[in-house]
């Protein structure tokens, strides 16, 4: 049995949590900005990174310090990220090492992410000066974890955070996470960043297995803006300490575990989306009767992404006609007459397409439709049993200001 509970990062046995603000972001004190998780036990761990050639410091530095598919902390920040910056690994090596001098563990088990302004050196001296405060402020407690989540928040307009208990081989499992995204997302992930934790005892290698197959149907599933991050950085921590048996392999206990981490997941997926930058709508495409699950991917994530029909949204303009461009242009071949749409929310249902073709409908009600803040847009392909939901926002003025100047 699955359920959502409260924790977030500190839900899972043996991990505490902290955020304090150290001086990276200059422009409000009140603001946290440096954020630590640590388990009290060496954990298995594993990553998924942006797909961007260009990636940030902390990244490469992972990269290195996950080879042996172990970790105990992760250190992050908000305000700079540590991209195309100056002494960037150097940087980032420094921000582990301070956090394993405090910790008293090696610098190769902390991990380090950054998210913020591209392209200038990071404050790394006042995120020194701040680790003391940092670990000292570490607990087991959902404050703590509030903390977290907030300290790595960049335009997001509020925090991510999510956390679930199962059942694995018979041992109560739990496992939370904090994320933080709001522009630079599209599928393959964008400007996020996600730290999982998990009391489940498994190996390094199935927990990178269990994670790729997770982000795969969640995180890149979901698009903002079109734009995919430097610093995109899915992380999961494993300490063992639910007392399961160790899972090894494949089975009806990885089953489990990896639909908890599928539901965590996904929720913070739909978050994500939810608050894209100035954002009003979040907008769930569900395609159904494609020829293949990827098929029904494909032009799902051709909706979601497609700034039309973002703007249609925006304006709560049933034009059914945007979508189904979308669909055409997505590279997935299929036959534009068999397809119906339908538009859907807490107010009501509508279908404005049958056949390919446009339907009379009752265009205040559709507008009503459109209104609500969750709307969905619903396309039966008519062609197989391939199906798949992708999630995005609509685009606003209020986009254009935050990028506009992002920078001061």
């Amino acid at each position: 049995m699955l359920n959502f509970i409260d924790g977030g990062v500190c839900a899972a046995q043996g991990f505490r949590a902290a955020g304090v603000h150290a001086g990276v972001k200059t422009h409000a004190e009140w603001k946290k900005d440096v954020a630590l998780i640590v388990s009290d036990t060496d954990c298995a761990a594993a990553a998924v990174f942006t797909k961007n050639v260009v990636k940030a410091a902390p990244i490469h530095v992972d990269l290195r310090h996950l080879a042996d598919g172990k970790a105990r902390a992760v250190i992050a920040n908000s305000g700079n990220a540590n991209a195309c910056a100056p002494q960037g690994e150097e940087n980032a090596e420094r921000m582990c090492a301070a956090a394993a001098r405090a910790l008293g563990c090696r610098a190769e088990d902390v991990l380090v992410s950054s998210t913020g302004v591209i392209g200038q050196r990071i404050n790394v001296e006042a995120i020194e000066a701040a680790v003391p405060a940092l670990c000292a402020a570490l607990e087991r407690s959902a404050e703590a974890s509030d903390a977290a989540g907030h300290a790595i928040m960049t335009t997001d307009t509020t925090k991510k955070e999510v956390a679930v208990e199962t059942t694995v081989g018979g041992k109560t499992v739990r496992m939370g996470g904090v994320a933080k995204g709001s522009g630079m997302i599209h599928p393959n992930m964008g400007t996020m960043l996600c730290f999982l934790t998990t009391d489940c005892a498994i190996s390094p290698e199935m927990i990178k297995a269990a994670l790729m197959e997770t982000v795969n149907v969640s995180f890149n599933r979901i698009s903002v803006d079109g734009d995919t991050s430097t610093n995109d950085t899915c992380l999961v921590l494993a300490n063992g300490l639910a007392g399961n048996a160790p899972i090894t392999a494949k089975g009806p206990d990885y089953d489990a575990f990896l639909a908890a981490l599928r539901a965590l997941c996904t929720e913070l997926a739909r978050k994500m989306a939810s608050d894209g930058e100035g954002a009003r709508h979040l907008i769930t495409c569900a395609v159904k009767g494609a020829k293949s699950e990827k098929s029904a991917e494909i032009i799902a994530k051709s909706v979601v992404s497609s700034t039309l029909t973002k703007a249609a949204i925006f304006g709560a303009d049933a034009n059914w006609g945007r979508v189904l461009c979308a669909m055409g242009y997505s590279g997935e071949d299929f036959d534009p007459d068999k397809v119906s749409v339908r538009f859907a929310s807490a107010a009501g249902d509508i279908q404005v397409c049958a056949g390919g073709r446009g339907l009379d409908f009752d265009e205040d009600l559709a507008k009503k439709i459109l209104t609500e803040h969750d709307v969905e847009i619903n396309i039966a392909m008519g062609e197989g049993s391939g199906e798949c939901v992708c999630w995005g926002c609509d685009i606003t003025y209020d986009y254009i200001k935050i990028n506009g100047d992002y920078r001061t």
